[in-house]
């Protein structure tokens, strides 16, 4: 809201002017009834018509206005909100998405986020029906103190009912947004998993569990809807109460003379006018404990803790050019206890674990998902707790097994990673891009395609097979060529020939690059300066890849098996 200050002034001044002007007719017609009608005044009458007709043009361009400028308040501050959200999920920080699925951030990011900027509307609507309801009791207290009394006296019981309604509203529209955000988060996960779900012909299972959280998120949102039906139903009930107590007062005092006809026509007019500010009240009630609801969810992602820390203040920074060194020191987290690995800087490091969850928690503390428990991770002997997330993540790439692509062509999504690189294009970095995807053998993959690298890979890679989808990411990874460079299972989903391609291809690019391989593969630890083996946690063994076949059983296993 204070973002948006100007606009809800304005949107306010310009609303309490279209409401003085609606309450004002009501008394003119008195006025015109009264020193018109009454006495058969031609020109008091034509005199009076002109005022009236005064009056709708300013209340016309008031109503029209105001709606502009909160309608603009409402979709700036909703924007802005979208844009903060983003930020903070996107944040190099992390912690945002912890315990949330991807489709609730968005729901929170669409639904909840509009809600909340229909505030910036709502609160000046609220305070120009507000300012028509002081207009009618002044006018009415000027007509007959009874009647202002009388208006005064129906007001409170009008809040306070308001108020009592409200709270159901409030907590049924809590639930409503949070059951539809879980559905929303439910539904993009299985159409993300679809392929998978279809190989394990598991359909049914997960049309079961959609189901259910749909059925449930439906419920939440009857109920809320009868929250709000009760809502406005009982504050309509109340208002008509209201309505019929004026207007029995003003016909009484109509009777006996207190008050003219005149009068009786506009007190008539203003009570039935206060119809229009206690229901447009009864609306912004309802809206802004709506969006209270959503403000909360919408708190709760922008205030989430940071998954690592933001480095000293200012940043520490790293030596130009990032030699590569990496070491790690007592690393506790997770699965790994006291882990002790030093990696010397353009050599390349096989690393084999038995247990996949500690392979995990390497590449958490390595791409700063995850800051270690005890111990400490050091890149050219700079803690990366001391740097900058972003800093820390554009000297040490991890790229994942599963990454995703994103809609666009084989060459996009390469490229993606070297924008900054080769900003204005050039033989140079088609050059590069060409080389990334010959190491990653992705070079295959485009001649399958019809339009070669220029062939779209539809949305998240989907019209690649799993195992083109997986170059075309290495690929991109290799491209980036980053001063370190963690690469986790790049050639799961290959066959052995293109698998032995892709270990020649990485060797040969990444020469003078630092470079971890986390994986079992063989034909990728082959190529790799020593191979690091951890158990339990730590480190088991380190030699060659060779070697250790021939000293272990436990690294046989692991890696042969």
């Amino acid at each position: 809201m204070a973002s948006q200050r100007r606009r809800i002034l304005g949107s306010s001044l310009l609303g309490i002017t279209y409401q003085g002007g609606e309450a004002s007719v009501p008394i003119v017609i008195g006025v015109i009834i009264d020193r018109a009608v009454a006495n058969g005044d031609g020109g008091a009458l034509l005199g009076w018509l002109a005022v009236l007709l005064g009056v709708f043009v300013v209340l016309s361009l008031s109503y029209r206005f105001a709606a502009r400028l909160g309608e603009a308040a409402s979709e700036h501050a909703a924007h802005e909100l979208r844009l903060r959200l983003t930020d903070r999920v996107l944040s190099p920080a992390g912690g945002a998405a912890a315990g949330r699925l991807a489709g609730e951030l968005v729901n929170v990011a669409t639904s909840d986020a509009r809600r909340v900027g229909t505030v910036n509307m709502v609160i000046p609507m609220a305070l120009a029906a507000l300012a028509g309801m002081v207009v009618t009791s002044v006018a009415l207290f000027r007509m007959s103190t009874l009647l202002g009394l009388t208006v005064l006296g129906a007001v409170l019981p009008l809040i306070i009912g308001a108020q009592l309604l409200a709270g159901p509203l409030e907590r049924r529209a809590g639930a409503e947004q949070d059951r539809a955000g879980l559905a929303a988060g439910v539904a993009a996960d299985l159409v993300s998993g679809l392929r998978v779900l279809k190989g394990l012909r598991a359909e049914p299972a997960a049309l079961a569990r959609y189901r259910l959280t749909s059925q449930e998120a439906r419920g939440a949102a009857v109920r809320a809807a009868a929250a709000r039906g009760w809502n406005f139903g009982g504050l309509l009930g109340l208002t008509g109460v209201y309505l019929t107590v004026v207007a029995l007062v003003a016909a009484r005092l109509a009777l006996s003379g207190s008050i003219s006809v005149g009068e009786l026509v506009a007190a008539v007019g203003l009570a039935q006018f206060q119809l229009a500010p206690l229901g447009i009240l009864a609306f912004a009630n309802g809206e802004y404990v709506m969006a209270r609801a959503s403000a909360h969810r919408v708190a709760e992602v922008l205030a989430a803790p940071p998954a690592v820390a933001a480095g000293t203040d200012p940043p520490a920074a790293l030596a130009t050019p990032v030699r590569g060194r990496l070491e790690l020191r007592g690393v506790t987290h997770g699965p790994l206890a006291g882990l002790d690995l030093a990696v010397a800087a353009g050599t390349m490091v096989g690393v084999v674990t038995a247990d996949p969850a500690a392979a995990t928690a390497l590449l958490a503390v390595l791409g700063r998902e995850a800051d270690p428990a005890a111990g400490a991770v050091a890149l050219d002997g700079v803690d990366l707790t001391l740097l900058d997330p972003a800093t820390a993540r554009g000297a040490i790439l991890v790229a994942a097994h599963d990454a995703d692509l994103f809609d666009g062509t084989v060459e996009d999504n390469v490229a993606a990673a070297v924008a900054a690189r080769f900003a204005s294009g050039g033989a140079d970095r088609a050059a590069w891009l060409e080389r990334a995807l010959a190491a990653a053998a992705a070079d295959e993959v485009c001649a399958a395609l019809p339009d070669g690298a220029a062939s779209g890979v539809g949305e998240r890679g989907q019209a690649l097979s799993g195992g083109q989808r997986q170059r075309v990411a290495l690929a991109r990874a290799l491209a980036a060529d980053a001063p370190v460079l963690v690469l986790h299972d790049p050639t799961t989903a290959v066959d052995a020939v293109t698998e032995a391609r892709v270990a020649a291809g990485l060797r040969s690019l990444r020469a003078g690059r630092t470079t971890l391989l986390v994986t079992t593969s063989p034909a990728l630890l082959d190529v790799a300066d020593r191979v690091v083996l951890i158990a339990d946690g730590a480190v088991a063994a380190d030699s060659t890849h060779h070697d250790l076949v021939d000293a272990r059983d436990d690294y046989r296993t692991a890696v042969l098996a």
